[in-house]
């Protein structure tokens, strides 16, 4: 598991290749306050949580059922998928299986900002089904799947490579910064025309509480809520993401 987290001021934090931390995202935040660091993986970032004590189980903790066979797919299918890609189906035509859509599901971000427009972005995930050993997604490089400066802040969700490749969340500030436009054009202009389709979704809040939620994939489970009672909660395309 992975995961970062970062305020509007630029401090961050983030955890590469854990297997035994019950909370990923409680330790990038233990990086970001307690060592001069920004990102801990592997065995670094084991014992860091052990010398904090965070809460960590046995890695089986981890293992269900429904990913064990999610695995099983996959490696029958000789492909990398996301985590809650769909269960593959049989054509009686073809010969090889093949997914039933896209992923809906995998990572869980957050994005916030307060009364006074301080801005904070943390996301966490389990990376992809059938990754190669020790390979890192986007969830904890900051500017990637994870970013939040003075105008935005911004966690995004996908197919990790396209979004390392793009820069997504770093560009969505960028564009917001450098073409003086509104967060929602900025984060449209980057998931629909700086990542291919197919690949990335996000979810965003500016300084000023501008919300967007867009994605070029078929779905993306997505909410927000703000102190005045308004939320909104959806999983389609509409009208406004």
């Amino acid at each position: 598991m992975e995961a970062c987290i970062i305020d509007g001021t630029k401090r961050c934090g983030a955890v590469s290749g854990l297997t035994t931390v019950v909370n990923p995202i409680s330790l990038a935040r233990l990086v970001m306050e307690k060592t001069p660091h920004i990102y801990l993986a592997f065995d670094g970032a084991e014992a860091f949580a052990r010398e904090q004590g965070v809460e960590t189980v046995d890695s089986s903790h981890f293992i269900t059922p429904e990913n064990v066979e999610r695995l099983k797919q996959a490696k029958e299918a000789n492909r990398v998928q996301i985590d809650y890609t769909q269960p593959l189906h049989k054509d009686e035509k073809k010969e090889t299986p093949e997914a039933d859509g896209d992923s809906k599901l995998g990572t869980v971000g957050c994005v916030a900002v307060d009364s006074l427009g301080n801005l904070a972005s943390a996301t966490s995930t389990g990376g992809l089904v059938n990754k190669m050993v020790g390979r890192i997604g986007d969830t904890p490089i900051i500017g990637a799947g994870t970013y939040a400066n003075s105008l935005c802040a911004v966690s995004a969700t996908g197919k990790g490579e396209a979004i390392i490749r793009g820069t997504v969340a770093r560009d969505v500030a960028a564009v917001m910064e450098f073409k003086y436009v509104s967060l929602k054009e900025a984060a449209a202009y980057v998931v629909e025309e700086g990542t291919p389709k197919g690949n990335v979704g996000l979810v965003a809040v500016s300084a000023t509480g501008e919300v967007t939620m867009p994605f070029n994939t078929n779905g993306m489970f997505r909410a927000c809520a703000t102190e005045d009672g308004y939320s909104e909660i959806g999983i389609w395309p509409s009208v406004q993401n």
